[in-house]
């Protein structure tokens, strides 16, 4: 299966919480950080919940 990169582009400052954890599961602690997932279905409704924060990096 194919992998993406996410990258964290803006703060979690005030998001809710749900918003909060899902950056957790991602693996996201820090601004501009950067992770690697498989593209499976999960994976890609998480990043769905928090497009606003992050961006997908080629």
């Amino acid at each position: 299966m194919a992998t993406i990169k996410i990258q964290q582009v803006k703060s979690r400052i005030k998001c809710p919480k749900v918003q909060k954890l899902t950056l957790d599961a991602l693996g996201l602690k820090k601004m501009n950080a950067v992770v690697e997932h498989e593209a499976t279905p999960s994976i890609l409704g998480m990043v769905e919940k928090v497009k606003h924060l992050v961006k997908i990096v080629d």
